[in-house]
């Protein structure tokens, strides 16, 4: 039986006259990680929240495995807010271990696993520790450890990386890749799209509460017109007046062309009387479409 899905359909939500949310809808499918990227209010905290059933939708659902969700379903997701909830005065695994006992572990199971999210972290040796001690990107480490204690189902997390240091980042990586392993499906919103771009498997792009992109990585990737770096030495002007072919830029003997679909066989012939070195395709970004939809 395969793990399930998460679906959001024509999710939506007003604050007064505004619309911050606009028919919002994409799939999360098990064992992948999707981006939820977007300028600050995009609409995406707050399409979350409503995932999660912290604020009310005004129109539109939330599906798990195909039916609509339930508060047992949610209570079983791994959430991750965008504040900070956790209590800075209190012992670092004290709070975990209540946490994990509002979630259903024993004390005793409660501890260990939070120990060994800490030691992942290289936060074992702070166990005892006041929250308020630790630096904030640390306070974020035990945040991330607090979502994942329960073994969750599914995980929607905003911003988790935000204050990681690269170390952190590289094992917030590796204990996600370990749910993604065991079909859990990840929403997670960021504004670093570079790690986007390294992570996920799917991207979902909001702009003013409008879905203006969605899909899997490759499929956004193979959409539009296509970009070739081309060398034909000593120099590669003459590319400009082929037909169809749009010259991006030219330097010397290499050029960046944009055409719309595969190159034609004729043009490669041609390119290669003049004495063709490179004909390299040019595959963007996740960071390159988020720009281009977002523009």
């Amino acid at each position: 039986m395969s793990a399930p899905a998460l679906e959001v359909r024509d999710l939506t939500r007003r604050f007064g006259e505004k619309v911050a949310v606009d028919n919002v809808s994409f799939t999360v499918e098990p064992g992948t990680m999707t981006g939820f990227v977007g300028a600050n209010g995009a609409g995406k905290t707050s399409t979350m929240r409503m995932i999660m059933g912290v604020l009310a939708r005004h129109g539109g659902e939330v599906l798990w495995d195909g039916r609509p969700i339930t508060r047992a379903d949610r209570a079983a997701f791994g959430y991750m807010p965008e504040e900070r909830g956790l209590y800075p005065k209190q012992g670092i695994l004290d709070q975990l271990c209540y946490l994990g006992q509002l979630r259903g572990l024993t004390r005793g199971d409660a501890a260990a696993e939070a120990q060994r999210l800490l030691e992942r972290f290289s936060l074992g040796g702070r166990a005892k520790d006041k929250l308020e001690s630790l630096s904030l990107g640390n306070q974020q480490r035990v945040q991330v450890a607090a979502a994942l204690l329960h073994g969750p189902t599914a995980l929607i997390l905003d911003e988790p990386f935000s204050g990681l240091d690269p170390v952190a980042v590289d094992s917030m990586v590796d204990l996600l890749s370990d749910k993604l392993r065991d079909g859990v499906p990840v929403l997670f919103s960021s504004h670093q799209l570079d790690l986007v771009d390294r992570l996920c498997d799917s991207l979902v792009v909001l702009s003013d509460g409008v879905v203006m992109a969605s899909g899997t990585a490759h499929a956004l990737r193979s959409r539009g017109p296509r970009r070739f770096r081309i060398t034909t030495p000593p120099d590669a002007g003459w590319l400009r007046e082929v037909a169809d072919l749009q010259v991006l830029d030219v330097d010397g003997a290499t050029a960046i062309v944009e055409s719309p679909g595969p190159l034609d066989r004729a043009l490669i012939t041609r390119a290669a009387a003049f004495g063709l070195t490179e004909l390299t395709p040019l595959v963007p970004t996740l960071a390159d479409i988020y720009r281009e939809v977002t523009a």
